[in-house]
């Protein structure tokens, strides 16, 4: 079988655009299924929804009036957290629920080393969020600029920028 390279994808926001590298050869499924999104279009018009300063910014599922986007939605994904690869400071990972094996669409960038999210142990506390690659450009630029933002509470949402930040899309370079 042909080993298929993904190549990088430019994410362009309201407050500019980074590029991210994403490591197919050591988080396949989770590429595989960012990318599906990112060919969907899925991800434009989704917002930045979660903001913590010194930690993260997860986007990827919500809308700018706080719905999550359901249209196009696949089955969740094999937590690939064991594969080795830690969150540290500009890494891309894929958010999930309480359940292992339950992320989708939403991705969150490490604005800080957050190696605590690492893979530790198999429970569902302790297996980790799957890294699957890393901010190559715009990191201090937008990224950082993303998470110093003002946030407030919108209903069951705590940490949501004031203003909304739109992923306005994400392409495949």
């Amino acid at each position: 079988m042909e080993e298929k390279e993904y190549p990088n994808v430019l994410i362009d926001t309201t407050l500019g655009h980074f590029q991210v590298e994403l490591w197919e050869h050591r988080a396949p499924i989770t590429v595989k299924n960012f990318v599906r999104y990112v060919r969907e279009s899925f991800y434009d018009g989704t917002i930045f929804h979660r903001v913590i300063d010194n930690f993260m910014i997860q986007g990827g599922g919500l809308t700018p009036d706080m719905r999550q986007k359901q249209s196009g939605l696949h089955s969740p994904i094999r937590n690939e957290a064991d594969a080795g690869l830690s969150n540290v400071r500009g890494t891309i990972a894929m958010a999930r629920t309480k359940e292992i094996d339950s992320a989708s669409s939403q991705f969150f960038i490490n604005v800080n080393d957050n190696t605590f999210l690492d893979h530790q142990n198999d429970t569902p506390k302790g297996f980790g969020y799957a890294v699957f690659g890393r901010v190559i450009e715009g990191m201090e630029d937008v990224v950082d600029k993303i998470c110093k933002l003002k946030t407030s509470t919108i209903g069951p949402h705590s940490d949501v920028p004031a203003k909304p930040v739109m992923i306005n899309s994400i392409k495949i370079l």
